[in-house]
């Protein structure tokens, strides 16, 4: 049995539903020699902004029962080294790509929007709304305000045009997702990404210290998959129309199944990368196995499963 696995996110047209989540795998340059990166439905880059950044001082790591903390301070070379040297590599490479943003300030998303809608072959850009806020007073995130996210994702619609499709990406830990959902759709985004990572903290008990520099970090792994997979059954639940790229502890196709039968149009694979940097081509095969094994002629059928036939019990 043949699957047809091309999958729609607004205006993103993708082969199929595996993507790779922001942050985990750059710009796809360090799998591409495990497997065909073209293979993927799109590749998203890590978070970029206008200029380099050193990023947060060592350890920026801990591992976790179950997940990884992580603290990087969005480290990267800057907007010209994404444009002048990993975009072309990757769109070289036959890959699509989806360019996550991270903005010190409205402004500098604004920037980022407007540059990237001139260059070419781009097929998405991806707002990480995760960023602090320099307008908060206690650090807190523009996820965290839906009225800031809000701001953030109609300047970066206003700055983009309308031909690039805008994804709003979410995080977990907050108040309400979906009226967080429901701001960032109502401002323009043509659909979302959910979710981020968890913040959480761990301590070295050798040292006493934190594990991880600033204390706090991102928790990512197999421990968020349960609180993902509920953040976007409410969002698909509460916006049925809304496109939602699924993400948080995927390491089998089993997984992607599960994210799309809440309502997942695709699905990032993400910190699992680092320990097995084949899993992208392993998941989709793993994913395209279960489809057939389940009778779906389409990966397409699968979105809102869980939705259509209720709780059990």
């Amino acid at each position: 049995m043949n699957v047809t696995l091309r999958t729609r996110v607004g205006g993103l047209e993708l082969p199929n539903p595996v993507v790779t989540a922001a942050g985990c795998a750059g710009a796809g340059r360090e799998l591409a020699q495990f497997f065909d990166i073209a293979s993927l439905g799109a590749v998203t880059t890590k978070s970029v902004m206008l200029e380099p950044h050193a990023g947060r001082p060592a350890p920026r790591m801990a591992e976790t029962p179950s997940g990884m903390l992580s603290t990087t301070g969005m480290q990267g070379p800057g907007l010209d080294v994404l444009l002048q040297r990993d975009l072309p590599w990757l769109l070289s490479r036959g890959g699509r790509a989806i360019v996550s943003l991270a903005g010190a300030g409205v402004a500098e998303f604004g920037e980022l929007a407007r540059r990237l809608a001139e260059a070419e072959g781009i097929g998405a850009i991806e707002v990480n709304l995760s960023c602090p806020d320099p307008e908060s007073a206690t650090g807190r995130t523009f996820a965290d305000d839906p009225a800031r996210a809000e701001e953030v994702v109609a300047t970066v619609r206003s700055r983009a045009g309308s031909q690039l499709p805008v994804l709003a990406k979410l995080a977990g830990d907050v108040p309400d997702i979906v009226e967080l959902a429901t701001a960032c759709t109502e401002a323009g985004a043509d659909g979302l990404s959910m979710i981020n990572t968890v913040r959480g903290m761990a301590v070295d008990t050798r040292t006493l210290r934190p594990a991880v520099a600033g204390g706090m970090g991102g928790l990512s792994g197999p421990a968020v998959r349960p609180i993902a997979v509920g953040c976007v059954h409410r969002v698909h639940e509460a916006l049925p129309e809304v496109p939602i790229i699924g993400m948080g502890g995927v390491r089998t196709g089993e997984d992607v199944l599960e994210f799309m039968a809440a309502g997942a149009s695709a699905v990032g694979v993400g910190t699992v990368n680092f320990s097995d940097p084949s899993a992208g081509a392993r998941v989709l095969r793993e994913f395209t196995e279960a489809l057939e094994e389940r009778g779906f002629a389409r990966a397409a059928d699968l979105v809102g499963a869980a939705h259509r036939t209720g709780p059990r019990g």
